[in-house]
């Protein structure tokens, strides 16, 4: 049984391949962060070894033992420090030459290839380039354009992408328990992406950092320019989080562009919708839009390596008062 939920297009693939025993010998698996990638590379290493007939059946030993981690022959890459480094990759190599030691395939998973350095990159190209027959490789990555073009055209590309609101909320009752208002809640806030929305539903500190995130911003719309310029030099020491936030403000400006609106689409921040209606009576249209614009080319500029102070800086400067 397969576990990953949704991604129809890329499971019937991979069963296709089972099915008619033409199994490639590299994948890769591109969508956000959070979006299935693991779980789905994780299926097909149960399918692959499975000893039953009904693939991947979830329970024989061999499914056990990979759904576990302790499975000799299937592996999870992932980055030490933030990099895959080349003497990972050259592992890979050394053991990817030997014979599974109880299934039929030795299956490598490599989590955020993107994340690889020039020469680690380089050297499992080479293990593409000359494939030992039992061995399949399931490289995950945000997209396939962060990858050197001579991986990624040496891989059969599954683009997995986010799931329905309703997908995810269903998901989150049915097989987390999770209740119905959080639930809601949280499917909208994942933005289709279930890993995210079930590492949410088990941890409340992730929450409650959104809710003070936003609080503060709260406080900063009513604020002159001088604590906006405070604030923007406390947190620019941290570029993930300020990236983190910078999403998070995105989806509530968002949410206020669409009641300024006056649109019927589905607002994210369902829990303060009370708020949101406030807010969009109290701004133009034009506000809105133009911090949107302004939230956006702040995002794009720290993804391109901009001084991640003075790009808060300008935000902070362009934020509606209110």
């Amino acid at each position: 049984m397969w576990q990953v939920v949704g991604h129809k297009q890329a499971v019937d693939l991979l069963k296709g391949a089972l099915a008619s025993e033409r199994v490639a010998h590299a994948y890769l698996l591109t969508g956000p962060p959070q979006i299935g990638k693991r779980s789905l590379a994780l299926d097909f290493a149960q399918a692959l070894n499975c000893l039953k007939e009904e693939k991947p059946c979830g329970q024989c030993l061999a499914c056990s033992k990979i759904a576990h981690g302790s499975h000799p022959d299937v592996q999870v890459i992932e980055g030490e420090g933030g990099t895959i480094k080349i003497d990972q990759m050259r592992t890979l190599r050394r053991e990817a030459a030997l014979f599974p030691l109880e299934g039929r395939w030795k299956v490598y998973i490599i989590r955020q290839m993107e994340q690889a350095t020039t020469e680690a990159a380089n050297c499992l190209l080479k293990t593409l380039e000359e494939p030992p027959p039992h061995v399949v490789l399931m490289l995950t990555a945000s997209e396939a354009e962060a990858l050197l073009p001579t991986i990624v055209s040496r891989c059969q590309v599954l683009n997995l992408r986010p799931l329905t609101t309703e997908t995810v909320q269903r998901s989150l009752q049915e097989r987390w328990g999770v209740d119905v208002e959080r639930a809601r809640l949280l499917a909208r806030l994942s933005g289709g992406r279930l890993g995210w929305a079930v590492t949410v539903s088990q941890n409340d500190a992730m929450l409650s950092r959104r809710d003070r995130h936003l609080d503060e911003l709260m406080e900063l719309m009513s604020q002159g320019r001088v604590q906006r310029l405070e604030y923007a030099q406390q947190i620019s020491h941290d570029p993930e989080a300020v990236r983190e936030l910078l999403q998070l403000w995105l989806s509530w400006w968002r949410d206020l562009l669409l009641a300024a609106s006056g649109s019927s689409a589905e607002i994210i921040n369902i829990d303060r919708e009370d708020t949101l209606k406030a807010q969009a009576e109290r701004y133009s249209l034009g506000q809105v839009r133009d911090f949107v614009e302004a939230l956006r080319a702040a995002a794009w500029r720290l993804e391109h390596n901009a001084n991640t102070r003075l790009t808060l800086e300008v935000l902070m400067l362009s934020l509606p008062t209110g």
